[in-house]
Order: structure tokens, then sequence, then C-alpha cells
């Protein structure tokens, strides 16, 4: 599905030159659920953003669902991103000024579906989230837990083969996070691929497999509860 070798991304100024990746090998299977860990400035954005294809790297060679982006254009990326890739922010990203169903179909229309594909989708795709009965609402209507499910259902409203969530519950306390992981985990149990950058020990350890990156380089390792913890721990004192 996503297949990293030896990438490397290197940020050059006239006077600087910041190795952000370097020789990073990582391979997530189709249907997995992968955890990255890492304590502030190690990569985990840099990775994510590669993997997202909102960058190119510098060096070594990025298959996604079996296509080298390396040599891709800009559109080409695009187009390639629109059809498999879903993203979730920590931020949610909602537009204010527009209620949820509006919200979901903004990707869509940048897609060029037809009204009725889009609105099928739409209702399908907040349902799915429990959502359903509020299309009409605004996000300042909605508490931090549904407005980041409403950010899921903008996601999956593509059908995207490659789901990445970047501190999905980083805005939500600990009874709302909870339950937007349950609903991560069975979109996952779906078929749907995820990426995850997450701090949270407890997060990282309910996922299939987890991926530390430090220095822009990547440990890969089953998902051990205990060492998980203590890596998560270490990467919380490192940015307090």
């Amino acid at each position: 599905m996503l297949d990293m070798r030896q990438v490397t991304k290197v940020y050059r100024t006239e006077l600087v030159e910041t190795h952000a990746l370097r020789s990073l090998d990582l391979h997530v299977r189709e249907g997995e659920f992968v955890a990255v860990t890492g304590p502030s400035g190690s990569g985990k954005t840099t990775f994510l953003n590669i993997a997202g294809l909102l960058e190119t790297f510098t060096g070594g060679e990025f298959r996604l669902d079996g296509e080298d982006v390396g040599g891709m254009s800009d559109d080409a990326r695009s187009r390639l991103r629109n059809r498999k890739i879903g993203f979730i922010f920590q931020g949610f990203n909602l537009i204010p000024d527009l209620n949820l169903f509006d919200n979901v179909d903004v990707p869509l229309r940048y897609r060029g579906m037809p009204a009725a594909e889009r609105r099928q989708r739409i209702e399908d795709a907040l349902s799915r989230v429990g959502l359903g009965s509020r299309m009409k609402h605004y996000p300042a209507e909605l508490s931090g837990g549904q407005q980041q499910r409403a950010a899921i259902a903008r996601a999956l409203a593509g059908t995207p083969r490659l789901l990445l969530a970047d501190e999905p519950t980083g805005n939500l306390d600990s009874q709302m996070a909870r339950g937007v992981m349950e609903l991560l985990e069975e979109i996952n149990g779906q078929g749907t691929t995820i990426v995850m950058v997450t701090h949270d020990p407890e997060l990282a350890a309910r996922a299939q497999r987890n991926v530390h990156i430090v220095d822009g380089m990547a440990t890969d390792f089953a998902a051990v509860p205990s060492l998980v913890r203590s890596l998560a721990n270490d990467d919380a004192a490192a940015t307090a």
C-alpha cells in the first residue's frame, strides 16, 4: 500500500541545510492500522506530508498503492491524492461558515462529482460517524468530538484507500478521544488503511503496529504496550 525506501528530505536555504528525513524505510500493508510516534522535530510531520503527497522528497523511492510517485508532476500527485488519500487533522479544519453537509461536500466538488452522487456520499458518510441527524448544524454548534467525527466523515466521503490522521485526538478530552479512536478502529476493520501520528501512548498501543521516528529515521516494531508507553513518555519529557 505505502512503501518508502531510503527516503530522504533535505530543506535548504542559502546558509542552512536541514535533514528532516534520513534514509527512512517504511512499508504499510493494505488494511493495516499503524501508529507513528516520536518527539517534536523528529520528522513525523515531514513523513506525513510526503505520505500524503503534500510534499516532494529529496531522495529514495516512494510507491503508493503500487504507483511510483517520485517523478510525478504536481497535477498528477494531486489527482492521486484526491483519489486515494483522506486526511484528518488535529484542529478539525472545518469551515465555520458552512454546515456539516457543505463541509463534507467541499472536497467532493473539487473532484467534479455529480450532485446526486455527492449527496449520497455525504449522507452515507455523516450517518456512518453518527451525525446523520446533524447535517445542517454548523461546527460551532457541535462538541469537539462531534467536530472531529465530521472531519472524519469529510475524509470518508471520498472513499480513500489510505487515511492519514495527524494527532486526531489532540484537542479532545479522554472520553471524546476514546470515541474517536473506536470509530477509527471500526473504519480500519472495514478495510481502510490508517496511518496515525500520535503522542498518546494508550492510543499508540491500540494500533496494530508502531513506528517510532527519531532524527528522521524510523524504528519499526510490533505494538508492545510497555515499550510504546516508555517511548511516548520519553517524547513527552523531551517536549515539556
